[in-house]
Formats: C-alpha cells, sequence, structure tokens
C-alpha cells in the first residue's frame, strides 16, 4: 500500500511520502494551535514543517515542483507559518504590546530583503551563463572568471527563508519567558543575517566577475576551431533520457584518425556525458551553431534522427551520414527520415537488405557496411555456464511513441518471464536490466516495471535466507567484504578525480568554470578507464553468483551484464543485434502474437532465436540451451550465421572499417567541394585534408570569394 502511494504521489521514498504528510498536516496544526491558543503545540508542529519542507529540498523531491503549481511554493508556505506566528501573538493577548508590532515589522523587512536577494541570484546566473559548454577546450582566451561559493547559489531561495527561524524561535521564546528581549534579538539576528546574504553576493555582479558577452565566446569558439581544423563531427541532440545513445560512440571518436569533434544541443546533456579526451561543444541556439566556422569538418556523423539534424544538414561542404544508435529490426532503423543523410552506415548486410525491403527511398549504394566498433569489449561464451547457477539476463525495451503490443515484451510477458525464470525446476539467477525509457510514456509500462522490480528483489531476498545457498554465502563472505571495500576504495578515487561512479563528472562548478577548467587530460581518462573496469569487476563480486538482481542506471553498463550472464531475453531491438556478437543462446518474446514463421520473417535478429510467447512457456527450451551441453543448443549454428549477417565479418577489426569509411567519404568531401568551387569561379586555396593527419596544422579546404 506504502508503495502504491509513493508512485501515486510521485515521489522516490518512503521518506519523501513521510514529509509531505507532515507538511499536509502540520499547517493545520499550526494554525489550530493558534487559534486555541497552545504555545507549544504551536512550536511542535512549527518544527514538524520547517524539517519536513528542508528534508523534502534536499532530495530534490519532485512535490517541491507540484506545491508551487498548486499556490504552495517556498515562499508562501514561510509566509503562511508568518502570519500564524501573528496570529498567535494575538490570540495570547499580546496586539497591544511593542512585541507585536516589532514582530510585524521585522517580518515585512525580512520579506522586503526577499526581493534584492532574488534579483542578484538570478542575475549572477544569467551572467555566468555562456552561449556554449564545452569539455577538452582550452577557454584560456577568454579569462573566465571563477564562480560564486556553490554555499551562496545552491538552493539560495530555501536558504534565505529559513533564516526567519530565528525570528520565530525568538518571538515563541519571548511569549513564553515574558522577556520581549529574546524576539527582538531573533528579529535582528533574522535580518543581520539576511542582510549579510545579500551583502555577500554583490562582490559577484562586478564586471570581473561575469562571464565574456556572447559575441566574445562565440569569436574565442571560433577561433578554437580554426586553429584544431576539426575533420569529423559527431552531432547529437535529446533527451536527458538518451544520453547513451552518444555515449557509446565515445570510445569509437576517440579512435577515429584524424581529429574528431562532438557537438550537442542540449546543456542537460553535457553532465551525463562519460569521461573523453574528444573536444565536446555543447551549441543550444540554432543561430550560434549556424555561424559556427565548421568549414573545415569534412564528415558529420548523426547518432539520432531528431528535427534539430537540420541546423547541421544545411551545410553542404561536409558528407553528413546516419550511424544511429544500435542496429535492429524495429521501424526506427528504417526510417524515411535517412533519405537526408549522404550515406547510412550500417552494421552488416541485414542493414543494406532491411532498407530494400522497406523501399523508403534510401539508395543501395548510399549504405555502407562499417561493423560495430562499440561490441569488442563484449566477451565470447564458451558454451558452458560460467557459475554453477546459470545467469539469464532480461533486457525488455521501453514501450514505445505508440501502443503497439510488438514494441515490448514488457506489457504483456514481462511478469511471466520473471515468475518462470524464478520458478524455474533447475535454479536459474536472474539480472533485470530495463531499458532507460522504461515507463516515460507508459503509466502501464512504469507499473509493470515496479512489479517485476519488486518480485526480483523479493526473490532475492528469499534466496539470501535459503539453506541451500548457505555454505556458499559463508566460503564467499570473505570476498565479498574484499570486494565491497574494494567498491569503496575506487569510488572514493573516482570522487577525488572529480567523478561519480559512473566517471562522468560531477555537478560542483558552473557550466562556465566547468568548461574553462575541463582540459584534455589523457591521464585522467586512462585512469577512469581502469577504475570503470576495476568497478565493474568487484561490483560483480561483491554478491554471491547466485543472487537475483536488479540493474538500472549506466553502470554496470550492458555489456557487462552481457559478459556475466549465460543468455539472455529480450525484445526487438538493437539489444538483441549487440548480444549475438558473444554468440550466447537467447530468447524474443513474439508480444504481437505474429506466430514463430512469421515473428523470423519480419524480424531477422530472432531467426536464431527461441521465440517466446505471452505465456513465456518457451523458456524451457532456452535453459535447456544453456545448461544442456552437446546437442541441446540446436541453434548455435544459426547463430554463428546471423552474428556475420548482422554485425559483419570479424576481420578486419570494426573500428578499421569505420575508420576507412570515414577516409572515404571525406575524400568525397574534399572532391565535392574542390568542384563546386571550379564551378562557380571561387578562388580556391586547397591543402588537401587527410584525416588521418592530427597535426594541427594540416588543413581542410580554404575557399575564398573572389571580392
Amino acid at each position: 500500500m506504502i508503495s502504491t502511494a509513493i508512485r501515486l504521489a510521485r515521489v522516490g521514498s518512503g521518506s519523501e511520502l513521510a514529509a509531505a504528510a507532515v507538511l499536509g498536516l502540520g499547517y493545520p496544526c499550526i494554525m489550530l494551535a493558534a487559534l486555541i491558543p497552545n504555545l507549544w503545540f504551536f512550536a511542535a508542529a512549527v518544527a514538524a514543517t520547517y524539517l519536513a519542507d528542508q528534508h523534502l529540498h534536499q532530495r530534490g523531491s519532485y512535490l517541491v515542483n507540484r506545491l508551487g503549481k498548486v499556490r504552495a511554493g517556498l515562499s508562501i508556505r514561510f509566509l503562511v507559518r508568518q502570519l500564524l506566528l501573528i496570529l498567535l501573538l494575538a490570540r495570547m493577548e499580546l496586539a497591544e504590546q511593542t512585541i507585536f508590532y516589532v514582530t510585524i515589522a521585522g517580518l515585512l523587512l525580512f520579506y522586503a530583503l526577499q526581493a534584492p536577494h532574488g534579483a542578484l541570484v538570478t542575475l549572477i546566473r544569467l551572467r555566468r551563463r555562456m552561449p556554449v559548454v564545452t569539455r577538452n577546450i582550452d577557454l584560456s582566451m577568454l579569462r573566465i572568471p571563477a564562480a560564486p561559493p556553490r554555499r551562496l547559489l545552491n538552493r539560495s531561495a530555501e536558504k534565505m527563508l529559513h533564516l526567519d527561524v530565528f525570528a520565530v524561535v525568538g518571538v515563541l521564546a519571548a511569549v513564553e519567558s515574558g522577556r520581549s528581549a529574546f524576539g527582538y534579538a531573533g528579529l535582528a539576528l533574522t535580518l543581520v543575517l539576511a542582510i549579510a546574504y545579500v551583502a555577500a553576493l554583490l562582490p559577484f555582479t562586478r564586471r570581473g566577475r561575469r562571464v565574456p558577452p556572447v559575441n566574445t565566446v562565440l569569436e574565442g569558439i571560433d577561433g578554437w576551431l580554426r586553429d584544431y581544423r576539426p575533420t569529423t563531427v559527431l552531432y547529437f541532440s535529446g533527451s536527458r533520457e538518451s544520453a547513451y545513445q552518444v555515449n557509446m560512440w565515445l570510445d569509437t571518436m576517440k579512435q577515429l584518425d584524424g581529429r574528431p569533434l562532438i557537438i550537442l544541443r542540449e546543456r542537460h546533456i553535457v553532465p551525463q556525458l562519460g569521461p573523453t579526451s574528444v573536444p565536446v561543444i555543447c551549441v543550444p541556439s540554432a543561430t550560434h551553431l549556424m555561424n559556427m566556422d565548421l568549414s573545415t569538418v569534412r564528415v558529420a556523423l548523426y547518432a539520432a534522427n531528431v528535427g534539430k539534424n537540420i541546423h547541421m544538414l544545411r551545410i553542404p561542404t561536409m558528407k553528413h551520414v546516419f550511424i544511429g544508435h544500435g542496429d535492429s529490426d524495429k521501424v526506427a532503423s528504417i526510417n524515411p527520415y535517412s533519405k537526408v543523410y549522404d550515406e547510412v552506415w550500417s552494421a552488416g548486410r541485414a542493414g543494406r537488405d532491411r532498407y530494400a525491403l522497406a523501399d523508403v527511398g534510401v539508395r543501395d549504394e548510399d549504405i555502407v557496411e562499417v561493423g560495430r566498433p562499440q561490441l569488442a569489449p563484449i566477451q565470447t561464451w564458451g558454451g558452458t555456464p560460467k557459475n554453477p547457477v546459470p545467469t539469464v539476463l532480461y533486457a525488455p525495451t521501453w514501450e514505445g511513441w505508440d501502443d503497439n503490443p510488438g514494441n515490448t515484451s514488457l506489457l504483456l510477458a514481462g511478469e511471466n518471464i520473471v515468475r518462470r525464470l524464478l520458478e524455474a525446476r533447475e535454479p536459474v539467477r536472474v539480472l533485470y536490466k530495463p531499458h532507460p525509457f522504461t515507463g516515460t510514456r507508459s503509466p502501464q509500462a512504469k507499473a509493470v516495471h515496479e512489479r517485476i522490480t519488486a518480485m526480483v528483489e523479493k526473490a532475492a531476498t528469499e534466496r539470501a535466507t535459503d539453506p541451500r545457498w548457505a555454505q556458499e554465502s559463508s566460503a564467499l563472505r570473505a570476498e565479498q567484504s574484499a570486494a565491497r571495500a574494494e567498491l569503496a576504495r575506487i569510488e572514493a578515487r573516482l570522487g577525488e578525480l572529480g567523478a561519480d561512479g559512473n566517471g562522468k563528472t560531477r555537478a560542483g562548478k558552473d557550466e562556465a568554470e566547468t568548461s574553462r577548467d575541463a582540459l584534455p587530460d589523457l591521464a585522467r581518462e586512462a585512469e577512469l578507464a581502469t577504475l570503470g573496469d576495476e568497478w565493474n569487476a568487484a561490483y560483480w563480486r561483491s554478491f554471491g553468483w547466485w543472487e537475483h538482481r536488479v540493474v538500472t542506471g549506466a553502470e554496470p553498463r550492458l555489456y557487462d551484464c552481457f559478459n556475466e550472464s549465460d543468455g539472455m531475453v529480450s525484445d526487438i531491438s538493437s539489444v538483441v543485434s549487440d548480444f549475438i556478437a558473444s554468440g550466447k543462446p537467447y530468447a524474443v518474446t513474439d508480444s504481437a502474437e505474429l506466430g514463430a514463421e512469421e515473428f523470423k520473417k519480419q524480424n531477422t535478429a530472432v531467426r536464431a532465436a527461441v521465440i517466446l510467447s505471452n505465456d513465456a512457456q518457451q523458456l524451457g527450451e532456452l535453459l535447456a540451451a544453456i545448461t544442456g551441453g552437446e546437442g541441446a543448443d540446436t541453434l548455435a549454428e544459426d547463430r554463428r550465421e546471423l552474428k556475420e549477417y548482422l554485425l559483419g565479418p570479424d576481420e578486419p577489426a570494426s573500428i578499421v572499417q569505420f575508420n576507412d569509411a570515414v577516409r572515404a567519404l571525406a575524400a568525397k568531401s574534399e572532391a565535392r567541394n574542390l568542384g563546386v568551387a571550379q564551378r562557380t569561379g571561387v578562388e580556391v586555396a586547397v591543402t588537401a585534408a587527410d584525416p588521418s593527419d592530427s597535426a594541427p596544422e594540416a588543413t581542410g579546404l580554404d575557399t575564398t570569394v573572389a571580392g
């Protein structure tokens, strides 16, 4: 019942729900205490609302925003509490005494100080906001000043309003003791602290503490671009939940020949970007992007089909390529929008055939097979489970933008799949890793996800107390304790490096200061990569190989879950295509109930899969393939053939194929630009830009229109 209430209230924990209940009941209690009047009842209710308010703000609760939407925002809550304090004084027959009028005057002055405080905070934030956010770019030419101390601006309105606690305590003490001096002292302390807070903000409004003007910043970025001369750009726009789509390409961009650059369009993606030494520019404004000097770029890579792509696609001097963020049989993999690109790159032959069958206007000659460089970390299967208890990963995709039952197995089959795995005759360990978008559109999908999470966690708790695992648990206790200590050490070191558990930069500075200080540091990047691998290894050792687990968030990574599992259940998505690289048995759910033959006909990736109906009765076939030994895995050869068809050949390596494709397309771009320049009579000064040349002096096509 409590979990249902938490879900309906959209709060993250029971403590948030309790704090909300305290706020809801606390204010009527304050009013009742003021009317009775009862000083101690009033004080207790006031204290409870202060603490509840502070807890919700510390947790960043969704309710804080919702309260503001229903006219119960932060300022209103404090004002009401202060008005009820005045009511208490009146009901206790103090309305004719000086303390009554001084309290009113003091609280009015306190509220008068809210305006300059709020104005200064807003002004400082606006003047610290740059038109771009960068990583790994030297912005020393801009002379960006240090940000104000975080304690001044973080949750500033809450901090300012909470200064009234001294006035409230002082006045209540004056009422209880009959000594007005307590009230005057409390009110004075509140006003002095409020004035000091405002005064502390003033120095940061001076010209020397502001970031440079917009034009100066943009000119500085253009100057850097002219010096760096980027040749290949990874362009990305998307929601907060879609950051994984760009993160999956970071290692590939780092390994490219030439001078890579990453261009983002939304500020919220920058803090979620994984560690990389590749230069990053986030340009929210289309106007700023379209005026940016990208004349040396010859190849632009697009990880998603989104409307903002048009702001880059309009540049004719570079070739545009859709690389996507996965290879699957989803409709997204044959999007007619792909016609706008010069080329579409697919992992293997399957991508080419999909477009041919779909007939959406993408020409066969514009499709290039480049493999999947991201799949290098996936380990191939040895043919038997790695632990005495086999591990099955359930990794459903999300519900999609419509209600097509074929989008995800979660809604119709998810609970059946997990239940059958948990209740299998021979013990199975379940890893449940849902898609990051799960539940973002469909409340039903979110509810099913929560029920599955509860099922897995309950089963994990029951297995922890099962005598069958007591001996193993005892034997591994020391190793698990050491692994947890190792995790703590790694996370502490990540903290020292200014990164969280995912290796991403922590929010501590504002965007301007972070852009100024986030310079390339290859040693730091290498250490973060090593720590990430060590963290992953320690994570899996920190609990038993028989323990069920719900895995959400960026860590452990999906491919780490692949390596830990012996088989997988999923849906039609790139997850299946990627998992095929491991060679392990897998199952895919026919949620739309097309029938096995039609399902295989429509979806290439399931041709070597165990096909599940929504009741998941066929899971036994998957478990037999994982554990049955020689002859039980009847689809092994089909998986080998399908792997090459979907993902391309193992040799040459995918990164080599990808690099060759970039080089070839860059040459086409150079040829096109030279031809256009010659036909239009433009004076051309050409220094052929070899994408493999990473020297800053290497130039691209430099065209100057004759006067």
